[in-house]
């Protein structure tokens, strides 16, 4: 891949079993949040599956859009759009409604020092969300900090384990979890709690920060020696495709990739493919937070695009000065302070 859009395009491509299970799931769908890094991508993944299935169905894409030409380019692909600010009320009950609704909204980086607006719209705006729609099924996007760090001898934490998140926008994303819960039991809504971690394409992600330290020759830290990670087209397939096996109380499922990867290693293999040598600091420390997927492969199959894959992907973007985020994951945090 050489362009951004020949990259849209790859995260675009539906599978036969995404295509089916779109099939069998009645309604339109609303992504509520639709403005961060994998709204887009899995919209138009969504829309290429429904117009290949010949499938009666919208896709609608709420968010403020505070993205300059976000909502323009989305029109332009097929979805529809709604500006909405989630913590004004008046504007979440004006929202349409839908069979199918998939939840990514909520706040990460920047909750150090503004920890309340984080718990505002990690927790609070999730109990209105359900009660607005629960009549609805319902993706429920959360992460796999709300596991606490787990010996990497384990395999990494599964959905049957304890809980255990560090920091407060951990605690916070568990609190989101506990909210929607809730509202599944009182009202009876279908939910899937989505737990990912971490999601990755050539333009952010763990592995890229990786890839770019190699380039540039900046130290890596090793002391959060280990980590998961999924190509963002599996991740968002997984995330439609939980819409067939939302049940109440709601299933969870974590999504990742089925390594449990060395930074150390992937950071050779990197420095192979661009004549480098990686520079580390410190020592990979006997935990990490990681998550065993198990379950999600069970479910929906093991992901389309290998670890190996994505590694040579990036290798050649990041030779090539392919465009980037600027959104790091801060894989590197033990202590939960984002």
């Amino acid at each position: 891949m050489n362009t951004v859009e020949q990259l849209e395009a790859k995260l675009a491509e539906p599978s036969d079993a995404l295509i089916e299970d779109l099939a069998q799931t009645e309604g339109d769908l609303l992504l509520l949040g639709i403005g961060g890094k994998m709204g887009p991508s899995m919209a138009r993944l969504a829309l290429n599956a429904i117009r290949k299935g010949g499938l009666n169905k919208k896709v609608i894409g709420a968010s403020r859009f505070s993205s300059p030409g976000l909502r323009e380019e989305l029109e332009r692909d097929g979805v529809e759009t709604i500006a909405v600010d989630l913590l004004n009320d008046t504007e979440l009950q004006r929202l349409p409604d839908v069979e199918n609704l998939i939840y990514m909204a909520g706040n990460k980086f920047g909750t150090s020092g503004n920890e309340s607006f984080s718990w505002a719209m990690n927790a609070y705006v999730p109990g209105r969300v359900a009660e607005r729609f629960k009549r609805s099924r319902i993706v429920v996007f959360s992460t796999g900090n709300v596991y606490p760090l787990t010996p990497i001898a384990r395999g990494g934490a599964t959905e049957d384990g304890e809980t255990g998140p560090i920091g407060e926008y951990a605690q916070s994303c568990l609190g989101r979890e506990r909210v929607f819960e809730y509202f599944a039991k009182k009202n009876g809504t279908p939910m899937t709690i989505f737990r990912l971690n971490y999601a990755i394409d050539l333009r952010y992600g763990v592995l890229l920060e990786i890839a770019k330290a190699v380039k540039e020759g900046r130290t890596i830290d090793l002391r959060m020696g280990h980590a998961n990670c999924i190509w963002q087209g599996d991740a968002n397939e997984f995330a439609l495709r939980s819409l067939r096996v939302c049940s109440t109380p709601p299933n969870v499922v974590n999504v990742t990739g089925p390594e449990t990867i060395s930074l150390r290693w992937a950071a050779e293999e990197f420095a192979k493919r661009l004549g480098t040598d990686p520079v580390f600091d410190g020592t990979e420390s006997d935990t990490a937070l990681l998550s065993n997927a198990a379950k999600s492969f069970r479910l929906f199959g093991y992901p389309r695009v290998s670890l190996a894959q994505m590694i040579d992907w990036i290798a050649d973007w990041v030779k090539q000065g392919g465009q980037t985020w600027n959104k790091p994951t801060h894989f590197q945090e033990r202590e939960g302070k984002f």
